[in-house]
């Protein structure tokens, strides 16, 4: 009795996992809201893609209020352009109205990205300094400000990566976080597209580590990773049927999009035939654009995207989409880092960054839609950042690692602080402001 009632030996006790630092990223968070909230009224017109969007909005809105709106900017889906169009009901048609759902959901993005990325690696200071880096990276602040519909898929597809490794880390609350999963995607799908390969990795991730548990009744155990107690059966459910039920959900507005003169596509050509008509429209060749440009400069950070430059509300303003230079070109070699350290020592954090990495931007080097934008690399951005973040927790371990690692978001943040203006339309001084942030010609 005396020896079964000994205490555990140092060695039999399992490590301390690191308290959960839900406060501080509801701070990261808060802080976020409040920056890209600042003026989100300038510009008060509708500035690049707004010009699309936000008049497909008003088309849904007059749908559901005169009972007459046509089905604009078919070649993509409506769940982005349905929230467009509920936050001008909230607000009214204006600059406040056609952004207020890409504000809320750029702050959901950073959330939940954040809380993906504690799940996945439980490791703190990678958190909170992927919170910074991501923040402070310009593609997330600049969607954020803006009625465009990727900001919409970032956020789905955050909530559905944050929401999976809940279930991977807390298998007790597998079934529900594999359901919200299920709905994020199906939700990101409804937004754009480009959601697609990412979309699919749950479920994929979910059969090949069932399979590696090596369980004889494959489809029915509940024994095994990913998420125990939930069989494979069930996860099909969750990451398959639910997005697909979810996805075709967010076109029944579409069937009030008609009026004499310009009948509902969907009533006419059914779910179906609208996609076929959507696969044409995304894939056909399109005039070459002055801001088109390919994956390696996406990956360099070499080509960037003027989403506004002119004078408006009384003053030279301007919004210059390019990746935080700091962050993206020390990205890379982190990514190799990661991808190495992360089969090395088995790390499913560290795979996670560069596999999503590569996958994510995998899409669009093989991608049939032949003009293809800067804006493209948004998600695969994140995933740089993570490995970024995961690298400078690595660097604590080296001498007077703890100041390098800190070094990496207090220089992030110094770069964005640097570009603020150009990024966040504030005024300038004049139509030639501009060269003091071209640091490379392909930005101008």
């Amino acid at each position: 009795m005396a020896e079964a009632s000994a205490p555990l030996s140092p060695a039999a006790t399992p490590p301390p996992r690191p308290r959960d630092p839900l406060g501080w990223c509801l701070a990261l968070a808060g802080l976020f809201a409040l920056m890209t909230g600042w003026r989100l009224g300038i510009p008060s017109i509708e500035y690049f893609d707004e010009v699309h969007y936000v008049p497909a909005a008003r088309e849904i809105l007059a749908a559901f209020t005169d009972g007459d709106g046509a089905y604009r900017n078919r070649e993509h889906p409506l769940l982005a352009k349905e929230l467009i169009a509920l936050g001008m009901w909230a607000l009214g048609d204006n600059p406040l109205g056609w952004r207020i759902a890409a504000w809320l959901c750029g702050v959901l993005a950073l959330f939940a990205s954040i809380r993906a990325l504690w799940h996945t690696s439980g490791d703190r200071f990678a958190t909170l300094t992927f919170g910074v880096l991501a923040a402070t990276g310009f593609h997330l602040f600049i969607h954020a400000r803006i009625a465009m519909l990727d900001m919409v898929m970032v956020a789905a597809l955050a909530v559905a990566a944050w929401n999976f490794a809940a279930a991977c880390a807390q298998p007790e609350q597998g079934r529900w976080r594999l359901a919200l999963t299920g709905i994020a995607i199906g939700a990101a799908l409804g937004a754009k597209w480009n959601a697609i390969p990412l979309a699919i990795a749950p479920g994929i991730i979910f059969f090949i580590a069932r399979a590696f548990a090596g369980r004889r009744r494959l489809i029915f155990s509940r024994r095994g990773a990913p998420v125990p107690g939930v069989t494979l059966a069930e996860a099909f459910v969750w990451l398959g049927i639910v997005p697909l039920l979810v996805y075709a959900a967010t076109f029944v507005p579409g069937y009030w999009l008609s009026g004499p003169f310009h009948p509902s596509p969907l009533a006419e050509k059914g779910l179906i035939g609208l996609h076929r008509e959507i696969f044409d429209l995304q894939s056909q060749l399109m005039t070459p654009h002055r801001y088109m440009s390919t994956w390696d400069q996406w990956v360099l950070n070499t080509r960037g995207i003027w989403y506004l430059y002119e004078p408006v509300d009384g003053a030279q303003r301007g919004v210059l989409l390019v990746g935080n230079p700091l962050t993206m070109w020390l990205g890379l070699p982190a990514l190799a880092w990661c991808a190495v350290r992360g089969v090395w020592v088995r790390d499913r954090a560290r795979i996670a960054a560069a596999l999503g990495y590569a996958v994510s931007l995998g899409f669009w080097i093989v991608a049939p839609k032949p003009v293809q934008f800067y804006y493209h690399y948004f998600v695969p951005s994140f995933f740089l950042l993570a490995a970024l973040a995961l690298t400078a927790s690595d660097l604590r371990r080296l001498p007077y690692g703890t100041w390098l690692a800190l070094a990496v978001p207090a220089a992030s943040l110094g770069v964005f602080a640097w570009f603020f203006p150009i990024i966040a339309a504030l005024p300038l001084k004049g139509s030639q402001s501009f060269i003091t942030w071209m640091w490379i010609a392909g930005w101008m």
